[in-house]
């Protein structure tokens, strides 16, 4: 029987409205009392086909949702979600197996924990998401209407909206994040670490290879200048760099 932890009435989420879909009923329940200790609001479900037909439902501010499911995958309920839904999504994985992670992270997921975990690991991963995915509106007041722009890419921080030249780019809040980062940082070398804690707001581990996975799909995303030349490009044991056009 799929159980909640608390109802709610449909409509706007709060920002700590919470689903979880895991068909681990043990661990549902330890997470829905600890998260509810933080505040949290958690509804949980087991099923992959339930789980994706609540989270495009509009009723939640972040899915946590594994990757193993008894019937449809998780890989493939972030693949309907994404096509529905821009709701922040944290993937469980198994621990060890880096290509979920990576897998997760180019699909579109926000953010990944592997099991087994810590649930306060876990309620500090949501707080983060939820900071880039619904900013406080009283902290983002001053510079709703503020705009960043670099050759044909602009991006609108009040509306969160990024272009180029002209034509919009579907960016998650994580790539959002990112791409200000490099626009405002245009012609430095930015450090995993910088961009770690700027973007994902955690301490960096250096065994963490999530924001390669980021500025990988970002960059995808962009695309090369008009001339062919890239944007972003690596440095070697260091981190990243938003390349100015005369560089």
């Amino acid at each position: 029987m799929e159980l909640s932890a608390h109802a709610k009435t449909v409509g706007v989420p709060s920002r700590k409205h919470v689903l979880v879909i895991d068909d681990d009923v043990e661990l549902c329940q330890l997470l829905s009392l600890y998260l509810a200790q933080e505040g949290f609001e958690i509804d949980y479900v087991h099923s992959g086909s339930l789980g994706l037909e609540r989270a495009v439902s509009g009723n939640y501010s972040i899915v946590v949702l594994d990757v193993m499911l008894p019937d449809i995958k998780g890989f493939e309920v972030l693949r309907r979600v994404r096509a529905e839904s821009r709701v922040p999504v944290l993937m469980l994985t198994a621990r060890g197996d880096h290509q979920d992670r990576i897998l997760g992270l180019e699909m579109g997921a926000d953010d990944y924990l592997p099991k087994p975990f810590n649930p306060r690991e876990l309620s500090a991963r949501i707080n983060a998401v939820l900071r880039r995915a619904w900013p406080d509106p009283e902290r983002l007041a001053p510079i709703s209407a503020e705009r960043v722009s670099l050759e044909d890419i602009e991006i609108d921080k009040g509306s969160r909206t990024a272009q180029r030249a002209g034509q919009n780019l579907d960016l998650t809040t994580v790539e959002f994040d990112l791409l200000e980062l490099f626009l405002k940082s245009a012609g430095s070398v930015l450090s995993r670490e910088e961009m770690v804690r700027a973007v994902l707001r955690r301490e960096f581990s250096p065994f963490d290879r999530s924001m390669d996975t980021h500025v990988s799909n970002l960059r995808r995303k962009l695309g090369p200048r008009r001339d062919g030349t890239e944007r972003i490009k690596g440095v070697r044991g260091v981190g990243y760099l938003y390349v100015l056009s005369s560089q």
